[in-house]
């Protein structure tokens, strides 16, 4: 009784699906008419031909008589057992003198109305219990025809009985491509050359497959996404899932993706010992057939000058996405039948990508030259953009001359799409982007720093107008602040969006990237520092904060004890993991620190005879370290064995388990077998987003990651997830005021007189120029400079690449047509130069003056950071850009700065971080004007009777947010409380003394 309820109700599902089909441009064919043996719906094919080629079948039947038809749908079959359904449908084939084609396409535009007429005249069948085996009595609910070629299968399922995994479960176990008893082949199934995507659908979600292999087959998700997660929302209207029908069916939409977006992928297995290559169908997933079809139309309708943000998680599969985008956009026409971009640039670091975009572009349209690879100089992309080649190539490298060269062919449109998901630059790829970004960078930045793509495509989109003959198509995982507000659209509340998102939470629901935050552990480091130096130094004290902690961090003690526990923790945890293969990255902090690390790896497992673990290491130039010796360390005297091998290719074999890193492949590094990372290293924002994701990459057998985290607070890397999790939203738009602010900070000192901006603006402006007619309007500037003093000249200077880093970004959003902001700009942008580079002088040598004495590594226990609390967060824009002020050095006994924070932070110590803590609050409590009065006009004893304790403890509890750990101390420990206070207000006191006098009111630097 229940079974034929079950039927019953999954006939009133088919009967409706099918009705809603047939009224809307499909046909409803018969199970009696399919071919079971050809796997073919002749009538349709036979008629889609005889109608649309007239002549063709002429001369084809002058050969066959009166047996054309069953000789044709032979031939056909036997093409498609050669090449396939998808390569007939999109190039059809010949026979003799004949050639057919066997589906039209939609037109590129209205010019042939013939394409048209064949256009209509294709044939949707959809055939109901279809009965497709020779062998068996095996019926699919579903089989989908276009012009009699089998496209689609389907088994439909009723939550009200079962659900989706049912229809999975029969695909599996009855829909094998050889049947099981008879041993044949079943046609319709096969691989590619008959049905190209199956469909198991029930009222509630859509899985799909392209190759059927019984147990072994696997199905992916086909759901719009639901509260942006997975599965899909409820509809008012019907089923959760009548999008299928209504949309991907429906008959222009199918016609597209049949068209435009399947594809064959082949990439190399060696998995069995051999070289083979083995194919792939590709069929978009949802959400990339809705991000392809709605740029599409977007760029279609609004033409030239437009940008798209397209917020795509990792595993999203941006670069079948990118290169479907590619391949419409290259060809798009719009209402008026021109097209709307002469060419399209892709911008991306990725090898394979090109050679990808060649081969699937050649699948559509079967001809070569359609993409051209950028691989020699600027010279040949000048030439590709000139000459409006349709799809160009090239790297991030030559970003900035494709913007100048595309700004300079105004008569010609462009559509530049650019690809960010190879986010790090490092080694010889970030000295090449150090150099393009020299002519545009303002200011210098750090060669150790992490640069990453967004950052060379804000700063080269925001160091020049924007043409406006060009599109932009932004892809990126993790927009920045400043990212969403040049590429974004304004949404609701009128702050910009991205213009389609497939979020982090609905990629790891569906189980194309793992949660990297499930397993994470946090270490505590306790130690305890001793002055043993002979000479008790007077240091700043910001300085001696630094060297203490690079001094905490590098000591080989300390690397020591951290080495140990990552080798027995990743072999007795992790070396068993996907199925022994499993791979683990230590994060470093410096290029030094990765040096030691190495050295102290193949020491530990020397010592202790391991032969299960080797380690890389990986880091950008050459690095002095005397304490292990007077030769300089490289990647290729450290990693001997490799003899040349690229790093990447090294680490993908048995040999090696560990890749030590500094920068460099930190983020943008793709391997599956990544399951462990141990971070020495201080994360925050987008970098530790990008860092740890490394490890989110599936593979067979990878059930989970784990992070083991020395350094950072558990609760702040789970704060820099959690605005990409969901989308990403920007809290506010930058203060466009913040520029006019920065202009009257930078005039009031002086540096520069605004007639002297004035007649610099003249002769800059003037297209005659000479050098020599602006040198006289800079030199003023640059000597009154000089004249400052030190810390002066450093905070104009800061002040000064603010303002032209904020103007060159703001003046993108914000239409100021304010000609003293521009004037400023151009004479400030000159000036830079001749201000001199601010060299690195902040480093201070302790290390034969202080002793680590005591130190302990403390497990903190393992958490499942969950990304799902509380609503997301927004991105917050940059707002504090020139409040500096000047302040004067503070400095202190080095033994004093030690003895002090070991007394009342006895085993808290964390690179120096109580330094910094305390005179982050001597600063706060300086600002306090009611204390100052007090200090002034009383002595020191009549000043501790005052609002000190008060404002002390206001300070403690108005900045717990900055410094949590130190902050819970004080409140906590009344011996900690009382010692620090009574630390703070002497200092406090003191400073306030200096003040009365000399009438100094410039606060001192005291953190």
């Amino acid at each position: 009784m229940t079974d034929l309820h079950q039927v019953h109700k999954e006939q009133v599902f088919e009967t409706e699906l099918v009705e809603h089909l047939r009224t809307h441009g499909w046909r409803e064919g018969s199970d009696t008419q399919y071919d079971k043996e050809l796997a073919l719906y002749p009538e349709d094919l036979l008629e889609f031909v005889k109608e649309t080629q007239p002549s063709e079948w002429t001369k084809f039947n002058r050969w066959h008589n009166s047996h054309s038809d069953s000789v044709f749908l032979k031939r056909v079959a036997e093409q498609l057992d050669k090449h396939g359904t998808l390569f007939l449908l999109r190039h059809g084939f010949k026979d003799r003198d004949a050639r057919f084609f066997l589906c039209q396409f939609r037109p590129a535009h209205e010019a042939n109305p013939a394409l048209w007429d064949h256009y209509r005249a294709n044939r949707l069948t959809v055939v109901r219990q279809l009965h497709y085996s020779r062998h068996n009595q095996n019926a699919l609910d579903l089989g989908l025809f276009m012009n009699g070629l089998p496209v689609a299968t389907c088994e439909l399922k009723t939550d009200l009985t079962q659900n989706v995994r049912d229809a999975i479960r029969q695909y599996r176990k009855d829909r094998s491509p050889r049947d099981p008893v008879a041993k044949e082949n079943e046609p319709l199934l096969a691989f590619k050359t008959r049905a190209l995507v199956h469909f198991a659908v029930s009222t509630d979600e859509v899985f799909i497959t392209t190759r059927l292999e019984g147990a072994h087959t696997r199905f992916l998700p086909f759901n719009q996404g639901h509260d942006e997660g997975a599965g899909n929302p409820p509809n008012p209207h019907g089923y959760a899932t009548s999008y299928l029908w209504e949309k991907i069916w429906q008959r222009d939409n199918w016609l597209d993706i049949l068209g435009n977006f399947l594809t064959i992928e082949k990439k190399e297995d060696e998995s069995e010992g051999k070289k083979k290559v083995k194919e792939t169908l590709i069929f978009p997933r949802y959400h990339q057939w809705d991000a392809v079809r709605r740029l599409i139309e977007a760029a279609r309708i609004e033409g030239v000058g437009h940008s798209y943000l397209i917020q795509h998680s990792a595993g999203s599969g941006k670069s079948n996405t990118i290169g479907w985008v590619a391949h419409r956009i290259a060809s798009l026409h719009n209402g008026s039948g021109e097209k709307v971009f002469d060419s399209v640039v892709v911008i991306t670091d990725r090898k394979v990508l090109d050679k990808q975009l060649q081969e699937t572009i050649y699948q559509f349209e079967h001809k070569e030259g359609v993409v051209q690879k950028i691989d020699e100089n600027s010279d040949q992309l000048a030439q590709a953009l000139s000459e409006g080649k349709p799809i160009i190539i090239t790297t991030l490298q030559k970003f900035p001359f494709v913007m100048e060269k595309v700004g300079g062919l105004k008569k010609r449109r462009f559509a530049l799409i650019i690809d960010e998901a190879h986010s790090s630059q490092t080694g010889s790829a970030a000295q090449k982007l150090q150099a393009v970004l020299a002519s545009n960078e303002i200011g210098e930045t750090d060669p150790e720093e992490e640069i990453t793509s967004e950052d060379v495509v804000n700063r080269v989109m925001t160091s020049r107008k924007r043409p406006e003959n060009l599109s932009t198509f932004a892809f990126t995982a993790t927009p920045k602040a400043k990212t969403l507000e040049i590429f974004g659209r304004p949404g609701a509340e009128g702050k910009p969006e991205p213009f389609h998102v497939y979020s982090m939470r609905q990629a790891i629901e569906e189980g194309f990237i793992l949660d990297v935050l499930q397993h994470y552990v946090s270490y505590k480091a306790f130690y305890k520092l001793a002055h043993t130096g002979k000479e008790d130094k007077e240091l700043p004290m910001d300085k001696a904060s630094k060297a203490l902690g690079r001094y905490l961090r590098l000591h080989p003690h300390n690397i020591a004890q951290k080495v140990a526990i990552i080798i027995e923790h990743f072999r007795e945890k992790v070396l068993p993991k996907i199925g022994g293969k499993a791979k683990a990255m230590v994060v470093t902090d410096s290029r030094k620190a990765a040096v030691r690390y190495k050295i102290a790896f193949d020491k530990y497992i020397s010592e202790h005879g391991y032969r299960d673990l080797r380690a890389l290491v990986a880091f950008s130039g050459k690095v002095s370290d005397p304490e292990n010796g007077s030769f300089e360390f490289s990647e290729t005297s450290m990693n001997r064995d490799l003899r040349g091998q690229d790093i990447r290719d090294a680490f993908d074999t048995d040999d090696y388990k560990v890749l030590v890193v500094a920068n460099k492949f930190q983020t943008g590094f793709d391997q599956p077998l990544l399951h462990t990372m141990y971070v020495d290293k201080r994360l925050a924002g987008v970098l530790a987003v990008q860092t740890l994701s490394r490890l989110n990459r599936i593979c067979p057998g990878k059930e989970d990651t784990f992070v083991l985290d020395f350094v950072n607070d558990p609760e702040e890397i789970l704060a820099a997830f959690r605005p990409y999790y969901r989308t990403a939203r920007l809290e506010e738009r930058t203060d466009p005021n913040l520029i006019h602010d920065l202009k009257i900070k930078l005039d009031g000192t002086h540096v520069y007189y605004w007639t002297e901006v004035e007649r610099f603006a003249e002769a800059f402006f003037d297209p005659r120029r000479t050098q020599a007619s602006l040198h006289p309007w800079l030199k003023p500037a640059s000597d009154r400079y000089r004249e400052l003093k030190e810390e002066e000249q450093v905070l104009f200077r800061k002040d000064l690449i603010s303002f032209l880093r904020l103007y060159e970004f703001l003046s993108q959003i914000v239409p100021y047509n304010d000609p003293d902001l521009e004037k400023l700009y151009a004479f400030g942008r000159n000036l830079l130069p001749r201000l001199g580079v601010k060299t690195d002088t902040d480093t201070i040598d302790i290390s034969e003056d202080v002793r680590l004495t005591h130190f302990r590594l403390q497990k903190q226990g393992e958490r499942k950071l969950s990304m799902e609390e509380g609503e997301t967060p927004y991105l917050i824009p940059t707002s504090d850009v020139g409040t500096g002020v000047v302040r004067e050095s503070e400095t202190g006994k080095l033994s004093e700065i030690v003895r002090k924070m070991n007394d009342l932070f006895s085993g808290d110590l964390t690179d120096a971080d109580l330094i910094g803590y305390a005179t982050h609050t001597k600063e706060k409590l300086l600002e306090n004007s009611k204390l100052e009065e007090q200090a002034k006009n009383n002595t020191f004893e009549q000043f501790i009777l005052g609002d000190f304790d008060q404002e002390f403890m206001n300070t403690i509890i108005e900045n717990h947010e900055r410094n949590q750990k130190m902050s819970n101390q004080v409140l906590s420990d009344e011996r900690v409380r009382e010692g620090f206070k009574k630390l703070v207000r002497r200092w406090v006191y003191e400073e306030f003394g200096k003040r009365k006098s000399n009438g100094n009111t410039i606060y001192p630097n005291i953190g």
